[in-house]
């Protein structure tokens, strides 16, 4: 693997002009071809194989209205006043026949249809359906709704619109993802003391960046892509591509401040560095692909988008760096006597990363302790972890359907912003509709059931069924699930199925609920599997699963305390807090994991080289640690900043992501792989790396800390004898 890369990395030094020309026509084509196709987001939540999205499909053919997005009009009297009063019938009436001839609409419900006046007679809340999901609504039909509500406005109610038809945030590139990426270059440029070396990072990052997006608008055109993996995409992708530049291009300095010619150096950079990028990458693309594997379209387009930017990542770095770095030739060498060329050699063997390992091995026990039981506390709050998927009750509290959604559960209870739909297929039984609706009627947590509606198809109706409780809480979870399992005995002859957005969240929320051990497992598994063959040890990698499994629960246990407890809830501006995005854990789970990985394989690669090298085992944390502890610092710094710079959005989604991810990587860099692993190693001494000799002969020989001429003769002499670990 080593080998090939440096292969790569002499092509694109020699031939730097063509590969560069070859890069910017790929990013021509890419974007070219996606402004051509004119794709659009998709945003749609399905669950294939649950009974409501089962039903929901049907309803698309026999119940249109019922099975598309709706808007809502929530009229609101002033003080004094009645909804009923003249005035505001005619200026209601005429609001609904504007927003009527929005395009897409199939059918406007009024107040007086649906019998949604507020029981003091203040509050009216009408419908427009229509013919599509929220995907499908253009944002035409969703101006026209909210102009029509102007004149409704002029004669002086109090006008909100909300409804399916709106997301729950919206996610615009705005001046905190600008200043984010201003820390990264003050960090590229404390790291490198060069404003040349800083740009190359964040020049391949953003080039790579620019593919993506470009690349993922044009599979818009022909699947669906949401814009929650396009914004997960763009930040994972910006995150790994500044960091992986950053490995390669801190070696390749390293080796220019030792003598080392510039091809010389790129070539082992790639060899060296560029191997451990390559297999972080692999991890990354591997767990998120995964993702694919839990049978949520949502869920398989971010896992798959967020692959691809990391794959588009790991190409950049391994092909674009090398040729960028020979048209800077030996300008990128530090300045003779600089920190920065001190750090690169041995006169730096008092460096920070130096001083800090010894500091953190002194004591090795008590270091373990310290950091162990730190991350286990904040870990805490991930036992009262709930989850469900957001709706316009976590959007700003400026935006119209977060109005809309709170007039609603103050005037008519909190289950009416998330009705049920209950579709019963007859049969031929003419009362099986009735006998279901009064059935469900008598089931606890019930508010309102509505009088069956005969559908497109014979036989069909239904009940619309609305919870005295709200969409995302247990209690209307188990109250679908009530119906579920009851009405197949009370009406024996039909066939009676729950759907609605509501009931769909519930099913998705709870196939994601069931998926994540299994998935944490297959991480685990596999983090288990590829660190044993490149580290050529056992202890080294259960070591790895372990502190990564505290990572993860750190990270979540804080955004539970956050998100779902409240704390600090106001500093961060959180809309609302509740139960986390359902899919949030099994995200946090594949893209930690991957990072994770390359902190572990870039800082212990270090230790190992040292170790194959000299066999001193407590020298080899020490040296391994000061090599590459600056730039696990800076790669951390810039990933914590490119994240956290994500969490003032309004996107109830992408908002806690990013702030789970921010706070993960800060936890897993500093208190995990910089602080916990240096002491764990020191505590294993030489048995950490031990591998059974017959494992040793079949596993594969990847040699990522680069072509060494005696490698194995030198692992053959530093192996230690079995030991118990």
């Amino acid at each position: 693997m080593s080998a090939v890369l440096g292969r790569i990395g002499d092509i694109a030094f020699r031939r730097r002009g063509l590969v560069v020309s070859i890069w910017i026509a790929l990013l021509i084509a890419v974007v070219g071809g996606a402004a051509a196709a004119g794709g659009h987001l998709d945003d749609r939540f399905t669950v294939p194989g649950a009974e409501s999205q089962h039903a929901l499909d049907t309803l698309t053919d026999t119940a249109p209205g019922a099975a598309g997005a709706s808007a809502q009009l929530v009229f609101t009297a002033p003080q004094g006043h009645l909804i009923s009063e003249a005035p505001y019938r005619a200026a209601i009436a005429h609001t609904l026949a504007d927003a009527g001839t929005a395009v897409g609409a199939v059918g406007v419900t009024t107040p007086q249809q649906a019998g949604t006046i507020s029981p003091d007679q203040r509050t009216a809340v009408a419908m427009v359906s229509f013919s599509g999901d929220r995907s499908q609504v253009s944002a035409d039909a969703r101006a026209t709704v909210e102009r029509s509500a102007d004149s409704a406005r002029d004669a002086g109610l109090d006008v909100s619109v909300g409804g399916t038809v709106y997301g729950v945030g919206d996610m615009q590139p705005g001046i905190t993802e600008v200043l984010g990426l201003g820390v990264a270059v003050l960090v590229l440029l404390i790291t490198f003391g060069s404003l040349l070396a800083a740009g190359m990072p964040l020049l391949s990052a953003i080039f790579g960046i620019a593919v993506t997006v470009g690349g993922l608008l044009g599979v818009a055109a022909i699947a669906p892509v949401s814009s929650t993996a396009l914004t997960l995409a763009l930040m994972l992708g910006l995150a790994v591509g500044i960091d992986y530049a950053l490995f390669i291009l801190s070696r390749h300095r390293s080796q220019l401040a030792a003598g080392l010619a510039p091809r010389e150096s790129v070539i082992r950079a790639n060899q060296t560095a560029g191997s451990a990028v390559l297999f972080a990458g692999v991890t990354v693309i591997i767990a998120l692909a995964a993702l694919s594997v839990i049978g949520i379209p949502f869920l398989t387009v971010m896992g798959l988008a967020a692959s691809g930017a990391v794959l588009i990542a790991v190409a950049v770095a391994v092909t674009l760096l090398p040729a960028l770095a020979g048209f800077a030739g030996h300008r990128l060498a530090p300045r003779a006597g600089s920190r920065a060329q001190l750090r690169a050699t041995a006169t730096g063997a008092n460096s920070v990363g130096a001083r800090w390992a010894r500091l953190v091995t002194a004591r090795p026990i008590l270091t373990v302790a310290a950091v162990a039981g730190a991350l286990i506390v904040l870990a805490i709050p991930a036992a009262s972890l709930r989850m469900a998927l957001p709706d316009n009750g976590s959007a700003a509290a400026a935006t119209g359907q977060r109005q809309a959604y709170d007039t609603i559960a103050e005037k008519f209870g909190p289950g009416f912003n998330g009705p049920l739909v209950v579709v019963v297929d007859a049969n031929g039984d003419a009362g099986a509709a009735a006998h279901v609706a009064e059935t469900v009627r008598k089931l606890p947590n019930v508010a309102y059931v509505a009088a069956p509606q005969p559908t497109l198809r014979s036989g069909q109706s239904l009940v619309m069924v609305v919870p005295a409780s709200a969409p995302e809480t247990r209690q209307t979870a188990d109250l679908v699930h009530a119906i579920r399992d009851q009405m197949p005995a009370a009406v024996p002859g039909a066939r009676v199925a729950v759907t609605g957005n509501t009931a769909v969240t519930i099913d998705v929320s709870q196939r994601l609920s069931a998926s994540l051990l299994p998935f944490l497992g297959v991480v685990v598994g596999l983090s288990l599997l590829l660190l044993i063959v490149v580290f050529r040890s056992i202890a080294v990698p259960v070591k790895a699963a372990l502190t990564f499994l505290l990572s993860v629960a750190a990270a979540l246990g804080t955004t539970v305390a956050v998100f779902q407890w409240g704390w600090a809830a106001d500093l961060l501006g959180v809309a609302k807090t509740g139960p986390l995005v359902a899919f949030l854990p099994i995200i946090l789970v594949g893209v930690l994991f991957g990072l994770a990985m390359d902190y572990e394989v870039f800082l212990v690669s270090g230790i190992r080289e040292q170790w194959l090298r000299e066999g001193d085992a407590m020298a080899s944390i020490v040296e391994g640690t000061r090599h590459n502890a600056r730039v696990v610092t800076a790669a951390a710094s810039i990933m914590v900043v490119v994240f956290a710079s994500f969490v003032p959005t309004d996107d109830a989604m992408i908002k806690p992501i990013a702030f789970a991810l921010a706070v993960g990587v800060l936890v897993d860099a500093f208190a995990v792989r910089l602080t916990l692993v240096p002491a764990v190693l020191a505590l294993l001494g030489r048995a950490a790396w031990w591998l059974p000799r017959r494992l040793d002969r079949i596993l594969p020989a990847l040699h990522i800390e680069g072509p060494h001429e005696d490698s194995q003769d030198r692992e053959e002499q530093r192996r230690p004898e079995p030991v118990a670990v």
